[in-house]
């Protein structure tokens, strides 16, 4: 009886361990066969290294194990006045990693943006919904989805529908950068953008002209405008305050003059008529609009 008791145990116990040993080897070998995808394109054509190894020339597209990679985008002989960029980058399993470089003289001149999609750590609040985070480079940037302000970098968007969505970030004094994003349930979009500055931009250089102060006693003053350019939702926003997170307190639209007031970085203070049924001459309104969609005159 005591040695059926001892072989039972001892079955037991290489049970035990054979089951250990398969669920160590199943869990090694999955962790180690965790891919996802890796895309990457530059304009112009450059030379793609991996953890300091050549391998190949954008556009390029390959699986990966999921990880942190250091990537380096070297620009062909040709294109002698580009930089190269390098910078990490991280592949999730079964997820894409998208890297797209604009290479410019200098780092300031470059521009681009990295998309990753990795699983949510909690449970979306809303069904059929996922989340979108952005940071820019630099801060600071105003985040558009959908023609949709949603405030400034870095931020994340909870409770995004499902499907494409057109994702857009500006900054004064730097080109604006536009994607688009697909957004699966329960899932987060993050989007890493870098911002060329805008050499021709007013913010970039001095201002030559600012309102010229006549020498017959310093009353009178050559007076300044605002025009409303075309953009996308067909209006402006005027604010009562040089940001985007103050009221709103009318519209205005392109092709329309205000007096210019004031100006700040990325803002112009301007003189309207809040009066949708018309006001008589002299009752007006101060308000602030956005210089990305309006130029002094």
């Amino acid at each position: 009886m005591t040695n059926m008791k001892g072989k039972l145990s001892l079955l037991l116990i290489l049970v035990l361990l054979f089951v250990g040993f398969v669920a160590v080897r199943f869990f090694i070998f999955d962790k180690q066969n965790e891919y996802g995808k890796l895309k990457i394109i530059s304009s112009p054509t450059a030379s793609v290294f991996l953890n300091s190894t050549l391998i190949g020339k954008t556009p390029y597209e390959d699986k990966y194990k999921v990880g942190e990679y250091l990537l380096k985008l070297i620009p062909e002989t040709t294109a002698t006045d580009t930089a190269s960029w390098n910078g990490k980058i991280n592949v999730y399993k079964n997820s894409l990693t998208y890297v797209n470089r604009e290479l410019g003289s200098s780092d300031i001149a470059s521009a681009g943006e990295i998309f990753t999609t990795a699983k949510m750590t909690k449970k979306p609040q809303s069904a059929g919904s996922g989340e979108v985070y952005v940071e820019t480079e630099p801060q600071g940037a105003i985040i558009t989805l959908d023609s949709d302000e949603k405030g400034v970098a870095p931020a994340i968007m909870e409770n995004v529908l499902r499907g494409d969505h057109e994702l857009s970030v500006f900054m004064p004094g730097f080109f604006r950068r536009t994607q688009k994003v697909n957004v699966d349930p329960g899932y987060r979009v993050n989007a890493a953008f870098k911002l060329a500055i805008d050499q021709s931009s007013s913010f970039t250089k001095e201002s030559d002209d600012k309102t010229k102060v006549t020498s017959d006693g310093g009353n009178a003053t050559n007076k300044t405008y605002v025009k409303i350019r075309d953009n996308p939702q067909g209006w402006l926003r005027v604010r009562v305050d040089s940001s985007i997170d103050a009221t709103e307190s009318a519209k205005v639209k392109p092709g329309e003059r205000y007096e210019f007031l004031d100006e700040k970085t990325g803002w112009f203070k301007i003189k309207y008529n809040d009066n949708k049924d018309g006001l008589v001459e002299g009752d007006f309104t101060e308000g602030w609009v956005s210089s990305e969609y309006s130029s002094k005159e």
